[in-house]
């Protein structure tokens, strides 16, 4: 068993919609694989908002998870070379130079100003990529510990 820690990034332009989902999903799947000191999680933006779109606050809220306090940040292109993956969210020109990061984009709609059901079908599509990152890493493992 791997005891190295894996570090997620999710980066979108503003970090106020797509990438703080991402970040709260990440941040709720190593609570429930209790992988607390396993997995970092950086999220940021690069030109970071005022703060977390409201209809993005509103439907977390429909699943208990709050984004009322967080503020979008600006991420560096050091903490971003630092990670394992980086996920984009279709709306980023990131150009890192660090071979070892493995770059996805995910190529989301932005849900500033949509409607509450389409905020829930981009907030249902992050959910389940952040569950399916973290089985490509985190099942692979197990396979090789029953091997």
């Amino acid at each position: 068993m791997s005891d190295e820690t894996i570090t997620f990034g999710f980066v979108c332009v503003q970090n106020a919609g797509r990438s703080q989902m991402s970040a709260a999903f990440a941040e709720r799947e190593r609570d429930r694989r209790g992988l607390g000191d396993r997995v970092d999680i950086v999220t940021g933006g690069t030109h970071p908002a005022d703060h977390v779109h409201e209809e993005v606050v509103e439907t977390m809220r429909e699943l208990d998870i709050d984004l009322s306090d967080r503020t979008p940040r600006e991420v560096s292109t050091a903490e971003l070379e630092a990670c394992d993956v980086v996920a984009t969210m279709g709306c980023s020109t990131l150009e890192l130079d660090a071979d070892d990061v493995d770059v996805r984009d995910w190529a989301l709609t932005d849900p500033d100003g949509k409607s509450e059901e389409e905020v829930r079908a981009i907030r249902d599509d992050i959910e389940a990529r952040v569950v399916a990152l973290f089985d490509e890493y985190f099942v692979e493992e197990r396979t090789a510990e029953s091997a």
